[in-house]
């Protein structure tokens, strides 16, 4: 009787022992796992956190180009740890091209720097009107009407050489490809602006007359990059831009296509914009 007892006691004890090695065991596997868990979850509410320092920038082409002609500047922007997107305007008439930059901003919501080469500095001087989800506008070569004024303010069609226009029946202007290096982009490689000339998205004449409204520039901080060897927007209306926006401001040596022909430096003032520089 008595080693029956010792036995059974035997056994208890035994079934204690593995019963609290097991619990301590997959505690430990359970602390590990949370622990684990918590790092990711952690990792993840990093990353979120460091999502909401990212900016939205739009790059918005002008007259004669599209989307895919900030294609340097976007290469560079890329690994910045901001969106980028290039708008692709109809340049049928500013209202429209107006509205397709707005669905952008609205798409991706705040904050948003904006960008316009050209034409379009208009565009985003208007698009960036009373808009809370922009943080503030960067020109390049770029016009920046107050309102009430319009591209012929500062250059006309008429400003140009003769032939240097083809308009076609729906009153859409080409510029002659035979022009286009000497006038647009001189300092750009000499079959990159060939390419350039034969891709160019035609301009709405008309488009030149179009008066602009309230502008975005007297709302949000300001950048622009004067082009003082450029042949299509003078170098002085450029640089008045700039001194009435009080813009911080950048010259280069450059056609009027210089973010291609200069993207990094581009690219630099758009980053600068970005951290509020």
């Amino acid at each position: 009787m008595r080693q029956y007892f010792q036995k059974r006691n035997f056994s208890l004890l035994l079934c204690l022992g593995i019963t609290i090695f097991t619990s301590l065991a997959l505690a430990s596997y359970f602390g590990v796992a949370n622990s684990q868990e918590n790092k990711t979850l952690m990792q993840l509410q990093g990353s979120q956190g460091m999502s909401s320092n990212v900016t939205n920038i739009i790059l918005v082409h002008g007259g004669w180009a599209d989307g895919s002609s900030w294609g340097k500047v976007i290469t560079i922007l890329k690994n910045s740890g901001n969106k980028v997107i290039a708008v692709n305007m109809p340049l049928h008439n500013l209202a429209d091209d107006v509205a397709t930059v707005k669905r952008t901003i609205e798409l991706l919501g705040k904050p948003v720097i904006l960008v316009g080469h050209s034409y379009g500095g208009e565009v985003i001087t208007n698009a960036g009107y009373n808009n809370p989800n922009v943080t503030g506008l960067v020109y390049v070569a770029a016009f920046a009407p107050d309102e009430g004024e319009s591209l012929t303010t500062f250059v006309s069609p008429k400003d140009f050489p003769e032939g240097f226009l083809m308009l076609d029946s729906a009153g859409l202007a080409y510029i002659n490809p035979a022009m286009f290096h000497d006038r647009f982009a001189q300092d750009v490689d000499p079959t990159e602006a060939y390419v350039m000339a034969a891709a160019q998205k035609p301009f709405n004449a008309s488009t030149f007359a179009e008066k602009s409204g309230p502008p975005a520039w007297k709302q949000h901080p300001t950048w622009y990059q004067i082009s003082t060897s450029d042949h299509m927007i003078p170098p002085d209306a450029q640089q008045k831009f700039a001194k009435r926006m009080n813009a911080t401001t950048i010259s280069i040596n450059a056609s009027h296509a210089s973010y291609v022909s200069h993207p990094d430096e581009i690219a630099k003032l758009i980053l600068d914009a970005t951290k509020g520089k």
